[in-house]
């Protein structure tokens, strides 16, 4: 599997972050979460000594732990870390901030936000912008399906797709959602 995130800058520091799920991969930036990975076999697991972190980086990394297993769980999470989504394009970041407008157990197609941000001709593009989405479990890409309903697609993979939905009360059969 390759990463779409080629772009990051090199002064990102990965924490792998461990679940019931697997190990996510948290990247921080100077100002806040700027990019998780979900579980995958990793040859090792990157893990900075966290002893040299200051206060609020350790803050950053128990809120994002925290909101990681609440999403997992189905239940909205309380409280975010700062997410950085300032590697994204402008357009890139209206959706984003879209995305985080939909409430959990809901969806939403990719025309709606695109009419949503105001640029209701842009779907296709939308679609890239949840593509290339740097934090997908947090920055909820996973609720967004395409016309008619189908599933489309989602950077974590189908079923990682299925299993947030499911999570949330979503129902999901045969590349329909029945919320």
């Amino acid at each position: 599997m390759t990463s779409n995130f080629k772009k990051f800058p090199a002064s990102l520091t990965a924490v792998a972050i461990e679940t019931p799920a697997g190990h996510f991969i948290a990247h921080f930036s100077k100002a806040g979460l700027a990019r998780l990975e979900f579980p995958r076999r990793y040859a090792t697991l990157p893990q900075p000594s966290v002893n040299e972190w200051s206060a609020e980086r350790l803050q950053w990394l128990a809120l994002t732990k925290r909101a990681i297993l609440d999403t997992l769980s189905g239940q909205p999470p309380s409280e975010f870390p700062p997410i950085d989504l300032s590697s994204g394009t402008e357009f890139r970041q209206r959706v984003w901030m879209a995305l985080r407008g939909i409430a959990m157990g809901k969806t939403k197609s990719y025309g709606e936000i695109a009419k949503e941000i105001g640029s209701p001709k842009a779907v296709r593009a939308v679609g890239g912008a949840c593509g290339m989405n740097p934090v997908p479990l947090l920055v909820p890409c996973h609720r967004v399906l395409a016309a008619n309903v189908h599933l489309g697609g989602f950077s974590g993979g189908l079923d990682w797709k299925l299993r947030l939905l499911a999570a949330e009360g979503v129902e999901v059969s045969k590349g329909r959602s029945n919320q």
